[in-house]
């Protein structure tokens, strides 16, 4: 079976437990009118997509590889345990997913501290404990530098490069640009003969790390990148008379189709385009650290909403739904960049029947921009239906926007076998005493 072939039977396989998934929430209580919104994750298919990337990966090399999960696209406890179980690290990049990283048991040598920002106080933390640490820009190298010569540390280190490439289709997550705020700009003046000055004065730098996007970059400009990185290794390396070089980070940016259930670029696709465009970098010389994280989860959540209200304005339907800006703020915002696939259900968490009509889905929020589709054609959705908001398993119902002061919804792992669906929690629907206590409910008389 091709590649094509796979990705294609993965996702009809996954559509298949979406809706056994769907029908047992309502069934079993988890969404209904006193819970008119849930998020739901399928495990088999997160299982899936972690050992895709790694066979992807073991095909084109057999030097070490360490698959760090980036933890911004899903900040969850139970799915970072779940990446660990599957064989991944975790890429953090703040003190709130470090902890979060190592609450899932994710061991310091499986984790990699990267961001454009980071303190005195979290350099000196991975250190401590032996995080591998990518280097921003030279002032946060110069702060390497004086950590380094005070204390011992068993982290790797790096630094981080922009081979200033161009942009993908999306300008905000194009981070190989000519003006980005990551990593040193290669083609500036000096730059290079720095980054390469910098490691013949450090014995201690060993790794060397670019991303060049996510969302909207083509896998050609993603290699490119990844290219770029690996020449300049190889210059330092000769520079230095040694393989100081001995691991390069390729950063994640494997984009989504969120256009069906279908799975591609797949993980094989770009590790293939990899090893023609880059063959050095997989001849066993260099270790590899990948950075993964919409990818691995986007294709496997829903989130289930019910039609609190179906009206008409203007000849529209419009189907008044509890999902909206809240979890997916992207597509309220920059619908055309960040589109999402609704489906309908009924009442009783069916596919929903009945001819295409064009009607709008909206959220509960008190703006009339929240919308997550407009015009979309569907089955009309009528009072107490549902709809299914497709591939929002990373950066959507994790990464919630406080609108209205609109709750948190539970989240909830699905296994879907023949016998039934078992649910388990992975994050409680958040209670409003908790909204009240976020927004400085103890301290209520703090202005008289």
């Amino acid at each position: 079976m091709t590649s094509q072939a796979t990705s294609r039977a993965a996702g009809t396989a996954a559509a298949e437990r979406r809706e056994q998934a769907v029908r047992a929430a309502v069934e079993q209580g988890l969404a209904g009118p006193d819970v008119p919104i849930v998020a739901l994750l399928d495990t088999a298919g997160i299982r899936a997509g972690a050992a895709a990337l790694r066979a992807a990966f073991a095909a084109v090399t057999d030097a070490p590889v360490l698959h760090a999960f980036a933890v911004k696209a899903c900040p969850l406890v139970p799915v970072l345990r779940l990446l660990l179980a599957e064989g991944l690290g975790a890429e953090v990049a703040s003190p709130g997913e470090l902890a979060l990283a190592r609450a899932a048991g994710i061991r310091p040598a499986a984790t990699v501290l990267d961001s454009p920002a980071k303190t005195p106080a979290e350099l000196r933390e991975a250190l401590a404990l032996g995080i591998a640490v990518n280097a921003d820009n030279p002032q946060e190298l110069a702060r390497l530098d004086a950590l380094v010569s005070s204390a011992p540390s068993a982290s790797p280190l790096g630094i981080r490069v922009n081979p200033q490439l161009g942009a993908g289709s999306i300008d905000a997550l194009s981070t190989a640009t000519a003006t980005s705020k990551f990593g040193v700009a290669l083609l500036d003046d000096g730059a290079r003969d720095w980054v390469v000055r910098a490691y013949v004065e450090r014995p201690w730098l060993t790794r060397l790390h670019t991303h060049s996007g996510s969302q909207g970059v083509a896998l050609s400009l993603m290699a490119r990148g990844v290219r770029a990185a690996h020449e300049l290794a190889e210059e330092i390396n000769a520079a230095v008379g040694r393989q100081q070089v001995d691991t390069i980070d390729i950063g994640g940016g494997l984009p989504v189709n969120f256009g069906s259930d279908e799975e591609t670029p797949t993980y094989a696709a770009y590790a293939s385009l990899l090893k023609e465009e880059v063959p050095g970098l997989f001849d066993g010389r260099y270790g590899l650290v990948t950075e993964f994280g919409r990818s691995l989860l986007a294709k496997h959540g829903l989130v289930l909403a019910r039609v609190e209200y179906a009206k008409s304005s203007g000849g529209r339907p419009i189907a008044v739904t509890h999902a909206g800006v809240q979890i997916a703020a992207r597509t309220v915002y920059a619908p055309a960049s960040w589109p999402l696939r609704i489906e309908a259900y009924d009442a009783k968490g069916r596919p929903k029947q009945g001819p295409p009509v064009a009607q709008d889905i909206a959220g509960p929020a008190c703006f009339a921009g929240d919308l997550l589709a407009e015009n979309r054609p569907l089955p009309l959705l009528e009072q107490g239906d549902f709809t299914g908001v497709l591939d929002t398993g990373a950066y959507y119902f994790a990464h919630h926007y406080s609108y209205n002061s609109l709750a948190r919804p539970g989240i909830y792992g699905f296994t879907a076998t023949a016998d039934g669906v078992r649910f388990a929690t992975v994050r409680d629907p958040q209670p409003i005493a908790d909204l009240v206590e976020e927004a400085g409910g103890a301290h209520a008389d703090a202005l008289l």
